[in-house]
């Protein structure tokens, strides 16, 4: 007599793949070695980019951090720093981001509450007084402003005695996401995209080891996008800024390898390793395949995985360093440069000390105690990872062409506000799957501990109005003691550069040493750039 085989729950990913019970040899008989897996280190580089991967070095450790004024940051870095972290990212607060003054009408009560303030070139200087720039690799997550940043980055670099070809990290630097999530756009696409290929271009020729872009799924993921969007949305933002700069007559291997990636994990472990192995072994393709590149740099695909902020719960916040430890664990398998966990804390207010050392305490248990950089890509070979892998690829492709063919590519897409719409209509369909219990949160929609209906308490980051004062008199002091005639001038050459169609950053790096305000520049670029108008689409 027959067994009767027992009713199997239905299982499929959130990007849409129904997954079998189980996988045999004849699942991935058509995928060939040496053609879609490879050696580490080599092409297409599915299995890492490095032939040792974490057997020679562990992935960088690089948390968020950035709150209040310089000084402030500047303490937090120095804390995460001596607890054994090797890099930083750098959050800057909203009135930064958007190109405002801290003593703007606009920026009041947003000074300092959600990163660092930063004015002047002088509040740089502050922030990383002490930081061995020389060695210690930096994010600067922001966008609009990024060529101001940048200047002033790479001014406090050269105040420190590091010249320019030694300074290593990267800003954020990716307007195209801006406009699909996270919102702190300014100027309208088409000079935004100019602006990007201005850091490309003098970065190429001026600091060789900087990474001017890092381009972001991470946080069209966050706004609601499939993983399967994130990636493809990711590399049609990438393709589209790498066009820009070829346009201007250099080759892609003269800085496309200088574009690096920042991804988002969250969700079921396997499909985020299998989006990331795919991810990896895509871009090798594209670059070598569709742009000609010949040096096996250009073809690897760098990139920082974060533990996605979209995750967290303030219900039974604890889970939330549960969570954090299998993301990191997601980053580690998936073959990530450099990881920034989101702490336990950070789905309700700025992460609090102790909450950034647990975080950086888990990767580093990850790293020294449970033997993920013992042997590289150990999920290799699996039946379901190496399937799942392929068709996480040609998921994305398929993406990709939709974005050319039925929305005329990327550029345009954004500008009519196209993605924008897809990804809203996403994020719609997964919170009401969570709202039905479709998608289970443990804690949130299942597991609830009876008559806990009331939020739970937690700590939050106080605010300090008196910071935010503390900040505008500083700038006033800057105000008072520069050079008004060289600012005059300064701001004028950015005018001109602006107009003129010049590469921007040589007039920026003058105007930032001149103590030119973020908001003076910005404002220059606004008479010449104008603002970008959003499209809504119902």
């Amino acid at each position: 007599m027959a067994i009767k085989e027992p009713q199997l729950k239905e299982v499929i990913l959130e990007s849409g793949i129904e997954v079998k019970p189980i996988y045999r040899p004849h699942d991935i008989a058509h995928i060939d070695y040496e053609r879609d897996i490879g050696e580490p280190g080599q092409y297409p580089f599915t299995r890492g980019i490095h032939k040792y991967m974490y057997r020679y070095r562990p992935w960088t450790m690089r948390q968020y951090a950035g709150f209040g004024t310089p000084y402030e940051t500047n303490q937090r870095f120095h804390f995460l720093i001596d607890h054994g972290q090797n890099a930083l990212n750098v959050a800057f607060d909203l009135p930064t981001q958007m190109g405002l003054d801290s003593d703007d009408p606009l920026a009041a009560g947003e000074v300092g509450r959600v990163g660092m303030a930063v004015d002047t070139l002088k509040d740089m200087e502050v922030a990383f007084q002490d930081i061995p720039i020389d060695r210690i690799s930096v994010s600067l997550t922001v966008n609009a402003v990024t060529p101001i940043i940048l200047a002033m980055y790479i001014t406090v670099a050269e105040k420190q005695g590091v010249p320019r070809d030694r300074i290593r990290g990267t800003t954020q630097n990716d307007i195209l996401k801006e406009y699909i999530g996270r919102g702190t756009w300014i100027f309208p696409v088409e000079p935004s995209i100019r602006l990007i290929g201005d850091t490309l271009e003098f970065c190429a020729r001026e600091v060789p080891r900087y990474y001017p872009v890092s381009v972001c799924g991470y946080h069209i993921r966050e706004s609601g996008s499939t993983p399967v969007q994130e990636i493809a949305y990711a590399y049609c933002i990438a393709k589209a800024y790498i066009d820009e700069v070829l346009d201007r007559g250099l080759s892609v291997d003269d800085f496309a390898g200088r574009i690096s990636f920042n991804f988002d994990i969250f969700g079921n472990l396997w499909e985020q390793v299998a989006k990331f192995r795919a991810a990896r072994r895509l871009w090798a393709r594209i670059m070598k395949e569709e742009y000609g590149a010949q040096q096996p740099d250009t073809m690897k695909m760098k990139m920082i995985a974060g533990g996605g902020g979209s995750g967290l719960t303030i219900e039974e916040p604890e889970n939330n360093i549960v969570r954090g430890a299998y993301y990191a664990l997601i980053a580690a398998l998936s073959g990530a440069q450099t990881s920034a966990l989101c702490c336990y804390d950070e789905a309700y207010t700025i992460p609090s000390a102790k909450a950034s050392l647990i975080s950086l305490r888990t990767m580093q248990i990850l790293a020294e105690e449970m033997g993920l950089c013992d042997t590289v890509d150990p999920l290799a070979g699996s039946y379901y990872i190496e399937w799942l892998t392929t068709e996480m690829e040609k998921r994305i492709v398929a993406e990709m062409r939709r974005v050319d063919e039925q929305w005329g590519g990327i550029v345009n897409a954004v500008s009519q506000g196209l993605v924008q719409q897809e990804v809203a209509r996403q994020a719609y369909e997964y919170e009401r799957k969570l709202q039905s219990g479709e998608i289970v949160k443990v804690g949130v929609n299942k597991y609830r501990v009876e008559g806990e209906e009331a939020p739970p308490e937690v700590e939050l980051h106080e605010y300090r109005p008196e910071a935010m004062e503390e900040q505008r008199q500083r700038l006033e002091e800057v105000k008072r003691t520069r050079d008004a005639t060289e600012v005059e001038a300064a701001l004028a050459e950015v005018r001109d550069a602006c107009q003129s169609g010049r590469n921007v950053m040589p007039a920026m790096l003058r105007a930032v040493r001149a103590y030119c305000t973020l908001g003076e520049i910005t404002s220059v670029m606004k008479e010449v750039f104008g603002t970008f108008q959003e499209p809504v689409r119902i």
